[in-house]
């Protein structure tokens, strides 16, 4: 191992990241080409379909890589999908090695690429990078547990408040916390809500930030289990895709059926049946999804231990007895409730944001 390999190896994680808003089904990847300490070549990918990191930083290389050293965040693909597999394409190249920052847990790679390589002759390296393992969390979760790495996000005052009696929430936390949610839903593929959030507030439930572009717009995810969801709400209207989920014996009214960018899902097991949802949204190729509810469906995931990720702002502020509390559900025994642990706390403005990772997961 060079001593220079792990910090190329955090630049290819910084790398891809450029990726983020856009790869998704695949996974966020960067790569960089190094020849006698000199960076020569750079690329990551961007688009599912498109040439992946490695294609990108060969082309960016100018072509002739011969004898060079390949970093990249992610195992080289050794299969042929939608695009050629980067293993043989590094083979072809003629690099030297190739220095690995975390194994794709995909069952069609999963150490397929790594072989690959080594029978050709090529040194390869596998050091393996928590950073590198976080940047595919969502991906991996998808390839792992069929269903998509699920981040709730609440707002809520110093006393655990995320509204007032009467309904009123805007706003509980300051400009920069709300700006701050804006690339956790960019990142996004999907945002889940509730009915009764859309019924209050009208959200539009998309990303504002236009700094934050490229960025697919989200799926917005409506729980509306008996569709009382008004024809005149933003997410029938603005022209960005929205899946309302019902319970499956629920008629599907008129004004809901045929309309552009709106697709229905009726779930038998009704809107309570979250593995359901969230397996469908796997399907769709969700990697992360982002539950911004009201308390009851909040609390459904928490119940379910359906939850990776929770981000809780907290104000300055108290809002007393009368309020509504950020999840709602009940727990029998000390022993079922959900526990996390966390992993960072940043100030923003006069606010805090707590990241708070899961660690009662029940796959």
């Amino acid at each position: 191992m060079n001593p220079s390999d792990r910090l190329f190896l955090q630049a290819t994680i910084e790398l891809a990241e450029r990726g983020r808003f856009t790869c998704a089904p695949n996974p966020a990847v960067g790569c960089l080409i190094v020849q006698n300490d000199r960076i020569i070549g750079r690329g990551f990918h961007g688009h599912a379909g498109q040439a992946h990191a490695e294609v990108n930083a060969i082309a960016n290389a100018g072509g002739d890589v011969r004898g060079a050293t390949v970093y990249v965040s992610l195992e080289p693909c050794a299969f042929v999908g939608r695009t050629p597999a980067c293993a043989e394409t590094l083979i072809d190249a003629q690099v030297a090695r190739v220095v690995i920052a975390a194994e794709d847990p995909h069952p069609q790679v999963s150490g397929a690429g790594i072989r690959m390589l080594r029978r050709a002759g090529i040194e390869v390296n596998l050091l393996t990078q928590q950073p590198a393992l976080n940047a595919i969390q969502g991906y991996a979760t998808r390839i792992t547990w069929q269903r998509p790495f699920v981040r709730v996000k609440t707002a809520s005052s110093v006393d655990g408040g995320i509204a007032l009696a009467s309904g009123e929430s805007q706003w509980i936390t300051g400009e920069q916390a709300r700006h701050d949610v804006q690339y956790w839903r960019a990142r996004s593929d999907a945002i889940i809500t509730g009915v009764g959030t859309v019924l209050a507030d009208d959200p539009s439930l998309t990303v504002r930030d236009r700094k934050l572009e490229p960025f697919r717009p989200p799926l917005r995810v409506i729980l509306d289990s008996h569709l009382r969801t008004p024809s005149s709400a933003r997410v029938l209207n603005d022209g960005f895709q929205t899946l309302l989920v019902h319970d499956a014996h629920v008629e599907v009214p008129a004004y809901l059926r045929n309309l552009d960018l709106v697709t229905m899902l009726g779930l038998a097991g009704g809107t309570q049946d979250l593995r359901a949802l969230l397996t469908h949204l796997a399907e769709l190729g969700c990697n992360e999804v982002l539950v911004e509810a009201g308390a009851r469906v909040c609390g459904s995931f928490a119940q379910a231990h359906l939850w990776d990720e929770w981000l809780c702002y907290i104000a300055p502020k108290w809002l007393g007895s009368a309020q509504k509390t950020l999840a709602q559900f009940s727990v029998a025994e000390l022993a079922q409730v959900p526990t996390g642990k966390v992993v960072e706390m940043s100030r923003l403005g006069e606010d805090m944001r707590v990241r708070i990772m899961s660690v009662s997961q029940d796959e």
